[in-house]
């Protein structure tokens, strides 16, 4: 009886320590931006640079990229030149996302990244001149007329969500936790 509640009481300490870890929000971390830099030295910086209108923002569960936005570009002057792009970024409150909104028009200055994940995506930050395209006008002097996007591209059926599979992979172990201990604790029920 005693080594049963000692096992029990370690299934249980599992347990919360697997939910902690995967349910436990990132650190917080703030966000700090140098002194914005001219509309020439973030464009040299920058990877990509494009006008486009936002058409789907998504919220991911966890990590740092909170954000994934899909924009319809309609405009260009580096790195991008399809149609659609995917843009990541954090959620704001202290994480340096940017605040997209679904319907407007924006100036985009991105980073390719490694940084929040395995797979290289673009990001845009607060710290970047991102802005929307009607308080852009100085940005816009200076890169001039853009192009068009050459590349068609559709995105139809595939999201921009890319909620971690760690999450999933701890909820099916807590489940499956929960189960082993029911039949346990029915079982010693049964001997009593």
């Amino acid at each position: 009886m005693r080594r049963f509640r000692i096992g029990m009481g370690l299934a249980m300490l599992l347990i919360s320590l697997i939910g902690l870890w995967t349910f436990a929000p990132p650190a917080a971390k703030a966000c700090s931006c140098v002194a914005p830099g001219t509309p020439a030295e973030h464009f040299e910086r920058a990877d990509a640079v494009f006008a486009g209108t936002v058409s789907e923002v998504k919220q991911n569960a966890q990590g740092y990229i909170t954000k994934r936005v899909l924009f319809e570009v309609e405009s260009t002057w580096k790195g991008v030149d399809e149609t659609k792009v995917v843009i990541a970024t954090g959620g704001g409150g202290g994480d340096c996302g940017f605040d997209f909104k679904e319907g407007e028009q924006y100036l985009v200055y991105a980073s390719n990244s490694k940084m929040y994940g395995d797979e290289e995506q673009l990001v845009s930050i607060i710290c970047d001149r991102t802005a929307s395209l009607g308080a852009a006008t100085a940005d816009l002097d200076f890169l001039g007329e853009g192009r068009p996007p050459a590349t068609k591209v559709d995105f139809e059926g595939v999201s921009t969500d890319s909620t971690p599979r760690l999450a999933v992979f701890g909820v099916v172990g807590i489940v499956l936790a929960a189960i082993f201990l029911y039949f346990v604790w029915n079982r010693r029920k049964a001997g009593k």
